[in-house]
């Protein structure tokens, strides 16, 4: 009777603790501590444009490698209106955001980089998502993010692309240019 009230406990404090640590991931309340690693300052929200006639490849810059960010919505039509902005940080600042089916490009140092994924919504529950990668001159990385909802759960998806997917997202897609809100 010991050894099971004891196990029933101790089930009861790691799924408290698990219960509490995807809150903190997951939650309304993104602890900053947890984001800035990889993630940009608290509160910085960006307005994004969408230019139909920006296409890539972004010429490389002598010394740096490339960072394309791809956002893959899923939804056609031109009318996003109430699709969330996703937003993405490097080694913790946010380099930009895109929104619907776009892309955008930073230039990096060599060497390891962390990314943040957020989504900037007030109708989902902030997402999170994070990667990270080592940068060589002169070669590109490619990442792509995705909102899948399903029923009553709605997850962010980051993964790592292929050039081959790559180059055909951002013949499709419209690039991004995102500016901090006031």
């Amino acid at each position: 009777m010991k050894t099971s009230l004891a196990f029933l406990c101790l089930g009861a404090c790691i799924g408290v603790t698990a219960f509490a640590q995807q809150k903190a991931r997951f939650g309304p309340d993104l602890p900053q501590n947890r984001m800035a690693a990889s993630c940009g300052p608290a509160g910085i929200d960006y307005k994004v444009k969408l230019d139909r006639s920006q296409h890539g490849p972004v010429p490389p810059q002598a010394g740096k490698a490339l960072v394309y960010f791809f956002h893959e919505a899923g939804i056609p039509g031109e009318s996003l209106l109430a699709y969330p902005t996703t937003k993405y940080g490097l080694d913790g600042n946010w380099v930009g955001a895109d929104h619907g089916d776009s892309w955008f490009a930073v230039a990096v140092d060599p060497g390891e980089h962390h990314i943040c994924t957020l989504l900037q919504t007030s109708v989902f529950q902030p997402r999170l998502e994070l990667a990270q990668f080592i940068a060589e001159p002169g070669k590109s990385y490619y990442f792509r993010t995705r909102l899948v909802l399903s029923g009553s759960v709605e997850l962010l998806e980051l993964d790592p692309i292929g050039s081959d997917e790559g180059g055909y997202l951002y013949s499709e897609f419209p690039m991004a240019t995102a500016t901090a809100k006031k």
